[in-house]
């Protein structure tokens, strides 16, 4: 069986651990499982660290279960929170959980033949627990000094906010999580966050002190994602959270946000959100150390990760598009073979102008189009551009007519189409009724 916590440790991926897993693990074939907290309907790229420790765990022959938290998403876990979140509808929550459902299945094998992977919701078995019975059956198992011991819990009281009593049994709720898995399903591991650590291990205690000492339980924990400049993981440099759903997060925008991380988080991002080998990681480490200008270990890092997100479409679409923005010798072929859906992305992300459709149906001239568009601040200048800098380009075409006339074929799905002025100043002119 392979050395789980060895393949975590080389990737970086172990904060703390309970002593014993690996040599535990190495020995027995089990289960293990980590929580996902529903509050939204997708998981953004920090959520997938843990998500990564499910992957190696099951490609070490172990079964990985994904506990989405259809009950405790309900109350909400004050780990690394100041103050108490907003609560949820059960229809939300219902919905959400449908969602991460099927982000999860691109990242762990529902189907393999020994060890398929698990989706399992809380909310199945704590709907059939009445509050005394919970108090009688694992309350009684913590006292109020461990639980006051944990570090999410100390924050909070020290804060202005202090801690409702629904978030201080968060940790209870947890613990009973493993407790049922440990018991129904044969879990005998959880990973998560660092900032899990204080509720899982009061799963491992509430298992040996309600099943008895000699039960075997464990924990792992990774490390909470930083970036070189101190700048927040998984946050792109207009402060949005990078999500999986493409719907918040297009594929191009997912696969920028790889290929503009330092040479030396590529090098740690690599080893965590890629299954690259050890020998093929330090090979792109080496040839990029050589051409660092190349982003050779970027582009590996954002191809590999997108393809997983994103499907091959997404990371094909998320190409084209960067090859279109910031390629130098963007050809015509290329842009005739952009989707409707992949010219909606582009204008997102560029610098857009409108225009009359109408205007363009019935004939403009190309001195009038720069001047009207604010490319050019006159037909004199715009004159210049065409006939004696050659600087102007519409669809990648070199215009040296100062006669043209631009009608409406040049417009893609009737719609959008590109103006260039020298090598660095493109607009995507998007027309409109």
């Amino acid at each position: 069986m392979k050395n789980y916590v060895e393949e975590l440790r080389w990737r970086g991926l172990i904060h703390e651990m309970i002593p014993g897993v690996e040599e535990y693990l190495l020995e027995n074939q089990v289960a293990g499982y980590l929580g996902v907290d529903p509050t939204g309907d997708s998981i953004h790229i920090g959520n997938l660290v843990p998500v990564m420790m499910m992957v190696h765990l099951q490609r070490a022959g172990h079964k990985p279960i994904m506990l989405v938290g259809g009950a405790t998403g309900r109350v909400g876990d004050p780990s690394g929170k100041d103050k108490e979140r907003q609560l949820l509808s059960a229809e939300q929550i219902a919905h959400n959980v449908a969602c991460i459902r099927k982000q999860l299945a691109q990242f762990v094998d529902f189907e393999a033949k020994d060890n398929a992977a698990e989706i399992v919701n809380n909310y199945d078995w704590f709907e059939k627990i009445g509050f005394i019975d919970f108090l009688r059956d694992v309350g009684k198992h913590i006292t109020i000094s461990y639980m006051m011991g944990k570090e999410s819990v100390k924050k909070r009281m020290e804060g202005d906010a202090g801690i409702s009593y629904t978030e201080f049994a968060y940790q209870l709720l947890q613990g009973y999580d493993f407790l049922h898995l440990y018991e129904n399903k044969g879990v005998r591991i959880q990973v998560g966050g660092s900032d899990q650590w204080g509720n899982i291990t009061t799963g491992t205690e509430l298992i040996r002190r309600k099943l008895g000492s000699e039960e075997k339980a464990y924990a792992i924990v990774c490390p909470l994602m930083t970036r070189e400049d101190g700048s927040k993981f998984g946050k792109s440099a207009e402060g949005k959270s990078v999500w999986l759903d493409p719907e918040k997060t297009s594929p191009y925008e997912f696969y920028q946000y790889w290929m503009n991380v330092s040479d030396k988080d590529a090098e740690t991002y690599i080893k965590i959100f890629t299954l690259k080998e050890r020998e093929e990681i330090e090979e792109l480490v080496e040839k990029h150390q050589e051409a660092t200008h190349l982003r050779g270990l970027q582009k590996a890092l954002a191809e590999d990760i997108t393809k997983r997100v994103h499907g091959k479409e997404g990371l094909e679409s998320a190409l084209k598009l960067t090859e279109f923005l910031f390629g130098r010798n963007t050809s015509s072929e290329a842009l005739a073979a952009l989707s409707l859906q992949d010219w909606k992305a582009i204008t997102a992300v560029s610098d857009k102008k409108l225009y009359s459709r109408e205007k363009l149906k019935n004939g403009v001239g190309i001195l009038e189009l720069l001047t009207d568009l604010g490319i050019t601040k006159s037909n004199g200048e715009a004159r210049r551009a065409i006939d004696k800098d050659k600087s102007i380009r519409i669809n990648t075409e070199r215009c040296e007519d100062i006669n043209f006339e631009a009608k409406l074929e040049i417009a893609f799905y009737d719609t959008y189409f590109q103006l260039q002025k020298g090598k660095k100043n493109k607009f995507i002119v998007e027309l409109t009724d």
